[in-house]
């Protein structure tokens, strides 16, 4: 079978494919995008299912100073709704509705814990100082989607000044890189109280970027119609552009020296440049380093030992419910997107010691055993809890209320189940005790009238996207990381020791998240156009 030759390949039609296939094509490039699964958005979309609206993948979308200017400078018109937040511990719920809404929430901590009140000051003494250096960095429209020939204006009066203090806020920044769990430990003493701050976060998350989350809770935005809507969006404006996406077709294999890529069907395609978006373990198994050359073999094999001996982050157990409940009987109750800990004695060493000893058993663990740890995961840890109508009335039927309920969970211990034989009961208890924890704290008797109920795992995850260990957010911080994590080298994340091939999205930039993966994407597409010979085509905004 003859190959189809396009001058840019890109493989995964996630948020990072989608952003450079439209900053390609709208350079005027020839571009494909291959898609694995049966639609774009990778990790970030929405389904339907008996008439309930459902996303998967991020709740909400930090706007981070990127979101809305990309959206203009692509001329794409969507309609983005202000997405907000709430947290809460036990029956205390706030409302984050502004930064005035920090020092409730701090006063519902003091209420909680009266004997670290000295503590909690301490804590949300640098929460205050991370809000502000975040307002610093993602407070400004980023720059890279502005013409500064056509707008000097912009260039003298707006960037210059802000560039200074976003140096400065960026150094204090990588100075926070020590993980939460031990930097909010140096400022208290109690552990429940610890807890309920950092288990929000996945294990050994770098300080700043946990505690700057109070900033990005105010910072949400919610696309009409569901988060799917975004991607829905980007892929349609590919197409306008006249670049083309190829779903249902997974790529088994690269050869970098013929500048060739194969799909399990059988097809071929040769690329002048080959954009990674994909699952970056499978670039790696599919690379053929046949006739390359000694050296580019030697910086493959280098950079291939870091990634297989890295992983994926902490992953997530998401439970989906169709309630035969009123759309305002929850808004009594919280905001559409919610943090919730059932309980402030907090997890303390249940995810940590007790799990690693459970894991340890491997095939001598009881299942009596196993569900007895869920049991009291599900009683301890924080929630997120996701309700599309709330955001969007027109998401959920008439009278009512869908909910995405989810929490972080170890993709080991979900494999070791499947192992046991015991997945499919493993999912069903999580699923029940999940349920029973809400319907008895947060929910009271809001769910004994659930007329839909299904659950997606890190296993269902890693199946469907072929996600390492079932990572939603790139590399686990409990390893070294082989990817960028200095937020002023991330137009280097896009390198990778292939000539001609690039990366972008979860997997290039640490810690990910949908900006960094817009953000990389967009960095890969301005090098692709640039090459040598095509400097008249570099990208325009």
């Amino acid at each position: 079978m003859n190959a189809t030759h396009h001058e840019i390949l890109i493989v995964g039609a996630g948020l990072s494919g989608l952003s450079a296939a439209a900053y390609v094509s709208k350079a005027g490039r020839s571009v494909l995008v291959l898609e694995k699964t049966d639609s774009c958005g990778g990790l970030l979309n929405s389904f339907t299912r008996d008439g309930y609206v459902f996303d998967a993948g991020a709740r909400s979308i930090e706007n981070s100073g990127i979101i809305r200017p990309m959206l203009k400078d692509l001329g794409i018109e969507m309609e983005l709704l202000d997405s907000r937040v709430s947290i809460g511990v036990e029956s205390k719920i706030v409302d984050m509705e502004s930064k005035e809404s920090i020092e409730r929430y701090k006063e519902v901590l003091e209420t909680l814990y009266p004997d670290s009140m000295s503590d909690i000051r301490r804590i949300f003494h640098v929460i205050d100082k991370v809000y502000k250096e975040m307002d610093v960095i993602y407070g400004f429209e980023n720059p890279v989607f502005k013409n500064f020939k056509q707008d000097k204006r912009y260039l003298f009066k707006e960037l210059l000044p802000w560039m200074g203090r976003f140096l400065l806020a960026v150094w204090r920044m990588e100075r926070m890189q020590e993980p939460v769990e031990t930097y909010v430990a140096r400022l208290s003493s109690n552990r429940a109280l610890n807890d309920i701050i950092d288990q929000h976060f996945f294990k050994r998350t770098p300080a700043f970027f946990a505690l700057g989350y109070f900033y990005v809770y105010l910072d949400y935005l919610y696309p009409k119609g569901g988060t799917g809507k975004f991607p829905e969006q980007l892929a349609k404006k590919v197409l306008e552009q006249g670049g083309k996406i190829q779903t249902d077709t997974q790529v088994t294999a690269v050869q970098p020296a013929k500048k060739l890529v194969y799909d399990s069907k059988g097809n071929t395609y040769t690329y002048d440049k080959l954009l990674w978006c994909a699952d970056v373990k499978a670039f790696y198994r599919s690379l053929d380093t046949t006739n390359l050359d000694t050296e580019s073999i030697a910086s493959i094999t280098n950079q291939s030992k870091k990634i297989f001996a890295s992983r994926g982050g902490d992953s997530v157990f998401s439970l989906f419910l169709g309630v035969e409940a009123p759309i305002q009987a929850f808004a009594d109750i919280t905001n559409g997107h919610l943090f919730y800990t059932p309980s402030r004695q907090g997890l303390g060493e249940t995810h940590l010691s007790e799990l690693k000893s459970l894991l340890g058993k491997k095939n001598e663990i009881q299942k009596e055993e196993l569900f007895a740890w869920v049991t009291k995961y599900c009683t301890l840890t924080t929630y997120e809890i996701s309700i599309p109508s709330l955001r969007d009335a027109s998401l959920s039927p008439e009278g009512k209320t869908g909910l995405v309920v989810s929490f972080l969970l170890e993709y080991d211990l979900v494999k070791l189940g499947e192992e046991l034989g015991w997945y499919d009961q493993f999912r069903l208890h999580v699923e029940h005790t999940m349920i029973d924890v809400l319907n008895r704290s947060l929910f009271k008797g809001l769910l004994e009238k659930i007329e839909l109920q299904f659950s997606s795992s890190p296993l269902s995850i890693e199946r469907r996207y072929s996600s390492s260990e079932g990572g939603i957010t790139g590399w686990t911080f409990e390893r070294p990381s082989p990817a960028i994590s200095k937020l002023m080298k991330i137009a280097s994340a896009i390198k990778t020791p292939v000539f001609d091939v690039y990366q972008c999205g979860q997997w290039a930039y640490s810690p990910a998240g949908i900006p960094t993966a817009i953000l990389t994407g967009w960095y890969a597409a301005d090098a692709i156009c640039s090459g040598p010979q095509t400097k008249d085509r570099k990208l325009k905004s």
